[in-house]
């Protein structure tokens, strides 16, 4: 018997989605590939989407507004018009480009549009896309309620939580001192606060404040959307969306902090998240939102169904080894979710300290 691939569990969950698309490099690919599923009006140039657009009432907006990038840049000029006009607030917006040009991109994320693609692509990752991102936009104004019924039908089982509860407490009694030493040393090293907080999803997408400790430049993020079009991020399929981010010798990471993260010091911090409640001593890594969001869109989301975790099954099963591949990441964490107990969190404590040791600069 042969499962299903990922990108078909939503095949025919667009054919009620109307798109409206504007180019025509692209247009015959596109009739192909993604007409089955969804209803298509298709624009030869950006004149005549933006036409057939003001002719529509709030009745008949497509739900997605699918843009080929043009040279001139005129796509960008009307993305903004769409953006300032309230009929289109709720539309998305993706764009294809044919260049690889790293300033395309960073203005389609300054505009803050749905989604960028640099063709080739695989046009079933944009279908499930496309899907995704419609169901997502008509579930938003419940996220609320939806994690409220998450957390209550997922919650973290007494004596895990016990457990968390003894050990982080006492461990954050006996590193103390190695924690103070680490604030001052950071403090001298380099502007900027002690702590890194950043916002991660965790068990039933709950969203929370993550703590390490800095490690990089205060500017960090701002460099990350410079790197994010320099070839440093790395998919399975050679493409430049992969759901795990990471970037090799990163530049951002200070001299303090490439010792913190190669000894994992870096990592004490979440022993408050833990102690809070956010996340368990074993579970699966917290995502960044925006990476947590590229894996809501198929089967991978089972991830979310069990704890969050400060180690786990993938750092100690390849950490560190160029095979690990993020296919077999999510098929770690899938497979946790469904079969996390009392004694598999004992193995992974046990191997997770020799895992610390190797090393793996990301």
């Amino acid at each position: 018997m042969t499962h299903p691939l990922a990108s078909e569990w939503n095949e025919n969950a667009g054919s009620h989605i109307r798109i409206a698309y504007a180019g025509l490099e692209l247009k015959e690919l596109v009739a192909s590939e993604l007409n089955p599923y969804f209803r298509i009006v298709f624009n030869n140039n950006l004149t005549q989407i933006e036409e057939y657009l003001g002719n529509q009432s709030i009745l008949s907006i497509p739900e997605i507004i699918l843009l080929e990038v043009d040279e001139e840049g005129e796509c960008f000029a009307l993305t903004e018009r769409l953006k300032k006009n309230f009929l289109f607030n709720g539309v998305i917006i993706v764009l294809i480009s044919l260049s690889n040009n790293k300033d395309l991109k960073l203005t389609a994320m300054r505009l803050k549009v749905h989604d960028f693609y640099i063709y080739p692509f695989n046009m079933s990752d944009l279908r499930e896309r496309l899907n995704f991102l419609v169901k997502f936009k008509l579930i938003k104004p419940r996220l609320d309620e939806i994690v409220k019924e998450v957390d209550i039908e997922y919650r973290m089982p007494t004596g895990k939580r016990f457990i968390d509860l003894f050990i982080s407490g006492t461990m954050i009694l006996l590193l103390s001192p190695i924690m103070l030493i680490i604030v001052i040393a950071i403090k001298l090293g380099s502007k900027g606060p002690v702590i890194y907080k950043s916002k991660r999803v965790g068990t039933g997408y709950q969203v929370f404040d993550f703590y390490k400790f800095r490690s990089m430049r205060v500017d960090a993020d701002k460099m990350l959307v410079e790197l994010s079009t320099q070839n440093q991020y790395v998919s399975e399929n050679g493409g430049t969306k992969a759901a795990f981010v990471k970037i090799k010798d990163d530049p951002r990471v200070t001299k303090l902090g490439n010792f913190l993260r190669n000894s994992s010091l870096d990592e004490l911090p979440q022993l408050f998240n833990i102690l809070l409640g956010n996340m368990s001593l074993v579970g699966n890594r917290p995502l960044p939102v925006y990476e947590a969001e590229m894996l809501t869109s198929n089967e991978w989301s089972m991830r979310f169904l069990g704890p969050a975790g400060l180690t786990g099954l993938w750092q100690i099963s390849k950490r560190g080894k160029q095979d690990m591949s993020e296919r077999e990441r999510k098929k770690l964490d899938n497979f946790y979710a469904q079969n996390y107990s009392f004694w598999l969190d004992l193995k992974i404590l046990m191997k997770t300290v020799p895992a610390l040791l190797q090393k793996e600069k990301v």
